[in-house]
């Protein structure tokens, strides 16, 4: 069985199961109200950073039996719209199966998804979403692993549209997570002032509205473009509201207000 191995356990979150384990329940809330939803907004920095954010989101969904996790290509490697052709995906927690049918529908109904590993073999965007769902499900589920490299407006809003085709499509209850850091390295003030801005756009389920902020606002969010794809394929499978479940930046972690994340926690119902 072809694995994809944790490329920063370790780094971004402890390698050891006992350790991660511990971590991550102690960001979730088991005891939450849960509510139905077609996609959310989770960020994918360091635990300690980021970690409060992804918890709270994750612990109000109702659960899914396939996620389709898109993440931003911070490496360049690989096609620019790239889903896994590996089978599974490993964290310390175990290991967790791609959703081969899924994804090859998806692959043969798309005009813009390649199957390609390369996107996928340094990038931490996707992988950080994986051990909140290991430590909530009690049974087993799979993921899509889709890694954007693409900027086109256009081309993003095609491919929520070829996702929200084979969602409908399938009798599988599927939920779409944009995985999503925020301004990076600005003052606190400055980038809770344009994160504002970028959240509205989310909130009024609005991609148009999102990537004229990011350029007009000069937004360093470098999850806009998996945002763009899961607003427009949520929209399209019927989502009528977004909600800010949380928001923090990385001074609350490090005490640093002058080189600051910011991370939303979103739901897309």
């Amino acid at each position: 069985m072809a694995i994809r191995y944790p490329a920063v356990a370790g780094t971004f979150y402890p390698k050891s199961e006992k350790a991660l384990r511990a971590q991550v329940e102690s960001f979730l809330d088991f005891t939450a109200s849960k509510e139905e939803v077609l996609g959310i907004v989770s960020p994918h920095a360091g635990y300690i950073y980021s970690g409060g954010t992804a918890g709270e989101v994750f612990s109000k969904i109702n659960l899914a039996s396939t996620y389709i996790i898109l993440g931003p290509n911070h490496s360049g490697l690989g096609q620019e719209y790239a889903v896994d052709s590996k089978e599974t995906w490993q964290t310390p927690l175990g290991d967790v199966l791609i959703d081969k049918d899924l994804a090859n529908s998806l692959l043969n109904n798309s005009t813009l998804l390649k199957e390609d590993n390369l996107a996928h073999i340094q990038e931490h965007s996707i992988e950080i979403q994986l051990p909140f769902l290991q430590c909530l499900h009690n049974k087993p589920f799979m993921i899509i692993p889709i890694c954007i490299g693409g900027r086109d407006l256009e081309e993003l809003k095609q491919l929520g549209k070829e996702i929200a085709w084979i969602v409908k499509d399938s009798p599988k209850k599927v939920v779409i997570i944009a995985s999503s850091d925020m301004t990076h390295y600005e003052s606190q003030n400055i980038v809770s002032k344009k994160d504002s801005k970028a959240i509205e756009a989310i909130l009024d389920l609005n991609e148009d509205e999102l990537m004229e902020k990011i350029k007009k606002y000069n937004i360093s969010m470098c999850g806009y473009a998996p945002t763009v794809i899961m607003l427009k394929a949520t929209k399209e499978l019927g989502a009528k509201k977004a909600i800010l479940v949380k928001y923090t930046t990385s001074a609350e972690a490090s005490g640093d207000y002058n080189h600051v994340v910011g991370y939303a926690g979103i739901m897309v119902k």
